[in-house]
Parts: structure tokens; C-alpha cells; sequence
């Protein structure tokens, strides 16, 4: 399907438009009706095409940039490309594949990290702050942990909501992948009581970071 025309995909996902997946996803603030698992299978058999990606994602619908995300080739873009995309994508599901499917695969995630981190808009914020979590995990090294913890206690509680999820997610990562600062985090988490009453499916862990902590490094630790 090299030769596969936007036109073409378009209509593709129009046929997979479903108003009770639309419905479902609007709670979620998402603007489309496009099962997510059909829209993988779509993406598996265009495979990758960076041009065409880059086609979709100029439509400014929701489900074509998500499948612009899954066929593109996340170490073509360029820094600035990158932070005009992030700045377009609004919704939750496109931001977030964005961050974790392109972002974090390119050789600009960490120069990107740092611009977004105290980015004026929440939103921009919050992929710094999501870059910055996966960096706790896996390169700490050069991480002021104990200033991220600070930056948390005095701006977390009053962040707005999709800042307030990435700083969170980070406050628990901190907790959970360094014993150091475990205590401090824990105690941030229960001063705050950030999500503390988020509703959580039976099997789930709660994201109310003392629990999630806890939690986690109960597994770890194999008890």
C-alpha cells in the first residue's frame, strides 16, 4: 500500500467511525469514534510512511494523527517539527501517543524535556514532566531529584489536571525507583492528597502516589 492516498485512509477510518466508541472517548475528552485496536490493524498493514504520516497528521482529525503516530518514524522529525506537533495536539490520547510513541524515541527528547518542563502552558508542561518521569527510571544520572520534589510540593496540588497526572506519575516514580527520596515522596503524597479519592477498578493500582509507591515496591520486592 505504498501508493495509499490521504483521501484513501480517510475514508478507511470514516468507515471505522463508531458513534458508542465516540461516546466513550469523548468522556475521556477524545474526539473520535475510531476503535483503537482497528486503528493499530490499519496501521500495521500501511506499515511505516513518513510522508504519508505527515499527510494525516495535517488533517487535524484526532484519529488520523493517532494513526499518523503509529506509521511514522519517530527519529525523522526535527526538534521544531516536534514542538509544533505537541503544541497541536490537544487531546489526551493524541498528546500521549505523541510523547511516548514519537518523543521519546527521538534524539531531541531531552533538549525537548528541558524546553517543556516550565513551559508557560499546562499542557506543554506536562510532556516535559512525563519526559522527565521516564528519565527517573531508566537515566537518572544529573536529575536534581530532591529540586523535582520541591518543584512537586509547591506546585502539584494546584496544578491543573494534566499537569497535575504528570507531576503525580512523577512524584511516585521518584518514590518508587529511589529508596533515598522514598520517604519524602511518600510523605509529599500524603500532605497533599493528590488523587487520594480517584476511582480505581478492582485489579488496579490506585495513582494516589503513597498507595502506588507502596504498592509497586511491595511487588518488586517480591511480597
Amino acid at each position: 500500500m505504498a501508493e495509499t492516498t490521504v483521501a484513501e485512509v480517510m475514508a478507511e477510518l470514516a468507515a471505522l467511525e463508531d458513534p458508542r466508541t465516540r461516546e466513550v472517548n469523548r468522556r475521556h475528552g477524545d474526539d473520535h469514534g475510531v476503535n483503537l485496536g482497528m486503528l493499530r490493524a490499519l496501521a500495521k498493514r500501511l506499515k511505516t510512511q513518513q510522508e504519508l504520516a505527515g499527510q494525516l497528521w495535517r488533517t487535524d482529525d484526532a484519529a488520523a494523527r493517532l494513526l499518523a503516530i503509529l506509521i511514522c518514524r519517530p527519529k525523522a522529525f526535527e526538534r521544531q517539527e516536534l514542538d509544533v506537533m505537541l503544541r497541536e495536539a490537544r487531546t489526551p490520547k493524541v498528546h500521549d501517543w505523541l510523547v511516548n510513541y514519537v518523543v521519546k524515541k527521538s534524539p531531541h527528547a531531552e533538549e525537548l524535556r528541558r524546553a517543556w518542563f516550565a513551559d508557560p502552558d499546562p499542557v506543554v508542561a506536562s510532556a516535559g514532566w512525563a519526559l522527565t518521569t521516564e528519565r527517573v527510571a531508566r537515566r537518572p544520572e544529573g536529575l536534581d531529584l530532591a529540586g523535582l520534589l520541591d518543584i512537586i510540593e509547591a506546585q502539584m496540588k494546584d496544578a491543573p489536571d494534566r499537569l497535575q497526572w504528570a507531576m503525580n506519575h512523577c512524584l511516585a516514580q521518584i518514590g518508587i525507583e529511589h529508596t533515598g527520596h522514598r520517604d519524602r515522596a511518600i510523605d509529599i503524597g500524603e500532605r497533599l492528597e493528590v488523587l487520594k479519592d480517584y476511582p480505581t477498578s478492582p485489579g488496579c493500582t490506585s495513582p494516589f502516589a503513597p498507595t502506588w509507591i507502596n504498592e509497586i515496591v511491595r511487588r518488586q520486592q517480591g511480597r
